[in-house]
């Protein structure tokens, strides 16, 4: 995309002065609160998908413990895939915020359509994927009645993808759009849907079959696919039929699928390694029993709820820096980024003090055992640390998309991940050459580290893009 304001402000911005003592408040604050807007229905549409993860978990070990385990084992391959194929798609949230910057929402409806013929590709990639995840559950020789049901809650979820695959390009499309608030009311309705379709067909109560923990997988797609049709509806909405969405069908462009697979695939990757690093550790950690393992999911759940917020403040900022750069306007878009990072590194450490104080409540919400709670209370001094630059890094990363910067990131994620955090874990959770051993402190210490040095090279990375006329414009194009 090369749109004469972007031209003009590659020239111009040279002259941009920074803002004097007496605007940088007032224009800070503005900023603030047009985030505040576009991230608060971002990030309670997060918290409800956690609460239909919650419900599964829940409901299905009200039922049976067995059952329990096998809706645990599918959706540690369910959802590391959707994650991995659906984050192919995310690049057209700053795509789109682009193009509206710069005046172009006529262009929109053509993007949002090659994105959903990626989405109907993915669904079908996913679907391989995961009702052929039997083998896996053989390697790692699990329980054989949790791996069957395991097995056929993948196979009724998997009915349900194509669905959730379109669904979600429209809903990156609105938000690009700058409408947050409709996915949001879509997520809350899902909520309170899954609630009752879980009840039904794991307990087999309102005249459907009682199925235990396949049931979830049964009522997973039939929300993902009532998902798709709010969102449908959400997008015969003026504010989307001004893109021209629905005004034809087109057969696959490659130039645009391109461009929406070399923002996206990198997005996908840097949040699949993530998770697929935490249920390596899962895997290591359980090795040293079952009190250090439940501990360290107590540790991970804390972690996981607290980057909600900053995820979606970094989405929200994505948006507002696509528009700026689209329009051309390169130091807003900076300010932006500025505005965002403080907010986030305000609620990280604030975040973080409550959590130290807290901490011995905090674990016994999720268990009795009395070694769990110490253990897990004394990890949540490690998680107080660990999450302030996990929470600011997200900020950042969200930033970044906003500027279609993804490939660096993904880099800082794989390298800070899996070539440093991993192997150091290792070796400090286990011991060697001499090294005692610190258990689950090990690893949790080794991806502290690790978090602190994808941050650091997202910082850098964030302020010199935001500094770089040359580099926003090449990446825009």
């Amino acid at each position: 995309m090369s749109p004469k304001p972007l031209q003009r402000r590659a020239v111009d911005i040279a002259q941009d002065k920074p803002d004097g003592a007496q605007q940088v408040s007032p224009r800070s604050l503005a900023e603030a609160k047009a985030l505040f807007r576009l991230g608060t229905p971002m990030a309670a549409t997060q918290f409800f998908i956690m609460a239909m993860g919650f419900l599964d978990t829940a409901m299905a070990g009200h039922y049976d413990s067995t059952h329990l385990a096998g809706v645990a084992l599918g959706s540690n391959v369910l959802w590391p895939v959707f994650m991995l194929l659906t984050g192919c798609t995310m690049s057209v949230t700053p795509i789109v915020a682009q193009l509206v910057g710069g005046g172009r929402t006529r262009r929109v409806g053509r993007v949002l359509r090659q994105g959903l013929l990626v989405g109907m590709v993915a669904s079908v990639l996913a679907i391989l994927i995961v009702v052929n995840a039997e083998p896996v559950f053989m390697l790692f020789k699990v329980d054989t009645a949790a791996a069957d049901i395991g097995t056929r809650y993948l196979n009724a979820a998997a009915f349900g993808l194509p669905a959730v695959m379109c669904y979600i390009v429209l809903r990156y499309g609105s938000e690009g759009l700058g409408h947050t608030v409709g996915p949001m009311v879509i997520a809350g309705i899902v909520l309170v849907l899954n609630a009752i379709l879980n009840y039904a067909f794991i307990y087999g109560r309102l005249g459907a079959p009682e199925l235990g923990g396949e049931g979830c997988g049964w009522a997973t797609a039939i929300v993902m696919w009532f998902e798709l049709l709010a969102m449908i509806v959400l997008a015969r909405f003026r504010y989307f039929r001004v893109t021209g969405l629905w005004r034809r069908v087109e057969w696959p462009d490659s130039r645009e699928i391109k461009q929406i697979l070399k923002i996206g695939i990198p997005i996908g990757l840097s949040s699949f390694v993530g998770m697929a690093l935490f249920a390596i550790v899962g895997f290591f950690v359980g090795s040293l029993g079952v009190i250090p393992l439940a501990a360290h999911s107590i540790a991970g759940h804390l972690s996981w709820a607290t980057i909600v917020i900053p995820m979606s403040l970094g989405s929200a900022a994505g948006i507002r820096i696509g528009f700026y750069v689209g329009a051309g306007e390169f130091s807003r878009a900076a300010r932006v980024a500025r505005v965002a990072v403080a907010i986030s590194l305000i609620y990280a450490v604030t975040v973080s003090v409550a959590l130290v104080l807290l901490r011995h409540y905090a674990a016994s919400v999720y268990s009795n055992d009395a070694d769990v709670v110490a253990l897990a209370g004394s990890l949540i001094l490690l998680i107080a640390i660990y999450q302030v630059f996990d929470d600011t890094q997200a900020t950042m990363a969200g930033a970044l998309r906003g500027y279609k910067d993804t490939r660096a990131p993904m880099v800082y994620s794989l390298v800070g991940y899996w070539v440093f955090a991993l192997p150091l874990g290792a070796v400090l959770g286990f011991g060697w050459q001499g090294i005692p051993s610190l258990g689950v402190f090990g690893f949790w210490v080794a991806l502290s580290l690790g978090i602190a040095a994808i941050a650091v090279a997202m910082a850098v990375r964030l302020f010199r893009t935001g500094r770089d006329p040359a580099r926003i414009l090449r990446l825009a194009s």
